[in-house]
């Protein structure tokens, strides 16, 4: 972290085109005061003002209040509030200095608290028209499946495995998805746009170790088990047994497949409508991706950018920014060189698309409830 907190401002504001008068004027300074942060004649200016910055420059908020602490040569000014605030922490840090715990232990701890805090965002905004009469009065996520609502089911694989803290996204007949203890989170422009613009309507939630995923996919708690077990930033979830699937699917064909190809390392190298006809194609891509900390920083920032360059214009297989796929800005970040990790799994899922995937659907808890 070589950078001053008065240059990066300047590069941020200059990138975006904002003069530093409107810059002080949306924050709250004196443009003269502005200028002397900027050259760095000035020490970083206080908390509320460093998150008025943040989100006006669409800066990451912890790296920007980490460059204020360098600026005071002190720590973030935002960890030296909470440790006034919550004294308590003091003995959490004394016994990691008097136990001289290295960076590789203080990061695994990190982990796991972040592993325990782990929080869902489902992704529900969708007209589900593919579904016909079925959705003429509900979303795709309220339909039954023996007994339970599709998104009763996916609370159900979520909550057992420790996760609580889960939001929806809606849009679509909105007020027909209201079960209590969740967060909501409305897409009011559902019509227009597509799942990667749905996701940040809830951008505010997108922070910590986070699991986002479809709305429309039935999944057994081990898929979501194995997600949380990636330590990777950025990690999908890929389905390596998935052709079978496709036998006989004759209103969602193989060639609408969001695939996979991916390297020995299990990182993702090309991700979509891929030709399935190529046996390069090693999965399919479920509707999940796991996020860690800095990968939500790294997710949030990449689409801000992009947003700005490609905002009504085509974006990878998209015809534009608006309606782009999730798997279209997987692709984006690996062809810059950020790396996405493929959680594999054999099975254990299945997708809600059409008539056809309902009607299997039913069939197959219809059997288990025979059987049982």
């Amino acid at each position: 972290m070589s950078k001053k907190f008065g240059t990066f401002i300047r590069e941020k504001r200059t990138i975006l085109g904002l003069g530093q008068r409107a810059l002080a004027e949306k924050i709250g300074l004196s443009p003269s005061y502005l200028n002397d942060i900027e050259k760095n004649k000035r020490n970083a200016p206080k908390i509320s003002t460093i998150k008025k910055i943040s989100e006006i420059l669409k800066i990451n908020q912890d790296y920007l209040m980490d460059l204020a602490g360098l600026s005071k040569k002190s720590i973030a000014p935002d960890i030296n509030q909470f440790i006034l605030e919550n004294p308590s922490v003091i003995s959490l840090l004394r016994t990691i200095k008097e136990n001289n715990i290295d960076k590789k232990k203080i990061k695994n701890i990190e982990n796991s608290i972040n592993k325990v805090m782990t929080k869902s965002l489902i992704i529900a905004a969708g007209l589900g028209s593919r579904l016909k009469d079925h959705t003429v009065n509900l979303p795709k996520c309220m339909l039954d499946f023996g007994g339970k609502t599709l998104l009763q089911r996916q609370l159900e694989a979520y909550n057992s495995n420790g996760i609580k803290n889960i939001a929806v996204i809606r849009g679509y007949k909105k007020d027909k998805i209201k079960y209590k203890g969740l967060k909501y989170f409305e897409n009011t422009d559902y019509r227009n746009n597509n799942i990667l613009n749905s996701i940040f309507y809830a951008e505010k939630f997108i922070n910590g170790n986070i699991i986002i995923s479809y709305s429309d996919i039935l999944f057994d708690n081990i898929v979501v088990q194995r997600a949380l077990n990636s330590d990777h930033d950025i990690s999908v979830v890929v389905d390596i047994d998935w052709r079978g699937y496709y036998v006989g699917r004759k209103d969602h064909p193989i060639s609408e497949a969001e695939n996979v190809i991916f390297n020995l390392n299990n990182e993702v190298e090309k991700i979509g409508k891929i030709n399935t006809g190529n046996q390069e194609v090693h999965g399919e891509f479920i509707g999940m991706i796991k996020l860690s900390d800095y990968g939500t920083k790294i997710f949030k920032e990449q689409f801000h950018r992009l947003k700005k360059i490609y905002w009504n214009k085509p974006f990878q297989r998209a015809k534009t920014f608006q309606n782009a796929y999730l798997t279209d800005f997987i692709q984006e970040l690996v062809d810059i060189g950020i790396k996405v990790h493929c959680v594999i799994i054999e099975s254990g899922w299945k997708e809600i698309d059409t008539v056809e995937d309902y009607k299997k659907a039913i069939a197959g808890f219809n059997k288990k409830l025979t059987k049982s």
